[in-house]
């Protein structure tokens, strides 16, 4: 099979380096490209649409097709807009611990009242409008299966998010008619241990989420947010079981 795996927030491509090993070791094609505005160094200054249009050209310019399009937390947000412009090339459509967001909704929108307001006042308090992530809950929500030392490590691979993306209302009525319509399957992938999103139905990635799919794949395996980092095995194998026929 051929995979685009799409990072989540504060990540950049080469976050799923471990990953794209385990799934290239059994002979698949995998292709990790970074967002626009994300990883160190990167002009901040994006909008959604121009992450969105980062990664289409990504896929026109590879000339991708018949591929599994993966996308990770805010990486769901994206593929969601991708598809409406390539969905004759996707095979089908992963979401991992990943946004469905409603049609007019924002990221922000999506979120607890306490994390929209931590992410708004980091952002004011920014000097380029990005967000960090704080090391308490990178620890206990964000990789809470790993152990300190992991933690850190990991933590000092992550950069500022462009807070732009998280505000913009999306238009996700395309994204509906594709995938309510069939014209491309969809997987989620859930962990059930990720406490990225507080867990229930108010917030949590699923049920809450992924029933906005319709008719989808659930696979679900033990884990954290951050499995890519503390169990690329296990991640592997799951988008292998989520991006099958």
């Amino acid at each position: 099979m051929k995979f685009l795996l799409v990072h989540g927030s504060w990540h950049d491509g080469d976050a799923f380096s471990a990953v794209a090993d385990k799934l290239r070791a059994q002979s698949h094609d995998v292709y990790t490209p970074t967002i626009a505005g994300h990883g160190k160094g990167a002009d901040k200054a994006v909008n959604h649409a121009d992450c969105t249009a980062s990664i289409v050209r990504y896929i026109r310019d590879n000339d991708l097709d018949d591929f599994v399009l993966l996308g990770h937390s805010y990486g769901g947000t994206i593929i969601s807009k991708v598809v409406e412009q390539v969905a004759d090339r996707v095979r089908r459509l992963v979401f991992w611990n990943a946004f469905v967001l409603n049609d007019g909704e924002s990221l922000l929108d999506a979120v607890p009242p306490h994390y929209r307001e931590m992410f708004t006042s980091l952002a004011k308090s920014s000097p380029d409008n990005t967000v960090s992530m704080p090391f308490p809950v990178w620890r206990e929500a964000f990789v809470n299966d790993a152990d300190l030392e992991t933690a850190r490590a990991t933590y000092a691979l992550l950069s500022p998010e462009p807070f732009q993306p998280f505000a913009d209302k999306l238009d996700l009525k395309g994204f509906y008619e594709i995938v309510k319509g069939g014209r491309v399957p969809c997987s989620y992938i859930n962990a059930t241990e990720d406490a990225a999103l507080p867990q229930g139905p108010d917030f949590g990635w699923h049920p809450r989420m992924s029933n906005r799919l319709g008719l989808f794949r659930l696979v679900q395996v033990s884990g954290s947010h951050e499995l890519l980092f503390t169990a690329p095995d296990v991640l592997a194998e799951a988008i292998i079981r989520a991006g099958r026929d």
